[in-house]
């Protein structure tokens, strides 16, 4: 479980400086303040957790049924910023949602900065606390900026640093939700013996509706040119 959920804070991570690549490098350096800033602030609280304590959290189903909300939220904004974003690039309308989308950077990053914050001080017992994420501050606030350019230089055309942000974020639901079932079902699955004629009627549903969209979508464009 340990080892998902670190999969998890750096996918999470990476998505987050991919979202930033779509900002200016001023702005993604502000972020990246912001995050030192965070880092340095959440030190009082960072020495005070454990091991023990934060395997307890992993293995707390209602903690990590939240997160698993949280996880969802998240990549869901994610997939509407995408989506949105290449609504733009096509040349559609200017909306409000967009801009709204493009300036949420994400939240999930500050909790997974935390994580890294805290491992980064139990693999250093003997050092001082508080320099030890001062430094981790400084790389965050240095490599923030720093990625966004390269994530620029590597990857120029807009819309393939969206499809790996939409994909990335969707690799960050699916991670996230199997960090976060822990082995629990909510809702667990009624056992039913097999209907056929339910199936047979979904079936001819689906292919009705299918043919009239297909249909629809023929004759409407016969009937705009006139």
């Amino acid at each position: 479980m340990e080892y998902i959920v670190q999969i998890l804070v750096l996918f999470i991570l990476i998505n987050c400086v991919f979202k930033l690549s779509f900002w200016k490098w001023r702005q993604a350096a502000a972020f990246g303040l912001a995050c030192a800033v965070f880092i340095v602030w959440s030190c009082r609280w960072a020495i005070l957790q454990s091991k023990t304590q934060l395997a307890d959290w992993l293995q707390d189903v209602r903690v990590m049924q939240d997160a698993a909300v949280w996880v969802t939220v998240e990549s869901a904004i994610c997939f509407a910023f995408c989506f949105t974003r290449l609504r733009e690039l096509f040349g559609r309308p200017h909306r409000t949602g967009i801009r709204i989308l493009h300036v949420y950077p994400g939240l999930l990053v500050f909790p997974a900065l935390f994580y890294v914050q805290t491992q980064a001080v139990f693999s250093m017992p003997g050092a001082d606390f508080m320099l030890v994420s001062c430094l981790l501050a400084a790389l965050v606030f240095v490599a923030v900026p720093l990625l966004t350019v390269l994530l620029r230089r590597l990857y120029p055309d807009e819309e393939v640093r969206l499809e790996v942000h939409f994909l990335v974020s969707l690799f960050v639901c699916i991670i996230g939700l199997v960090a976060t079932v822990n082995g629990n079902v909510t809702y667990a699955a009624v056992e039913q013996p097999f209907d056929a004629h339910a199936l047979l009627t979904a079936l001819g549903l689906f292919a009705l509706l299918f043919t009239a969209g297909a249909l629809v979508n023929k004759y409407k464009w016969k009937f705009k040119k006139y």
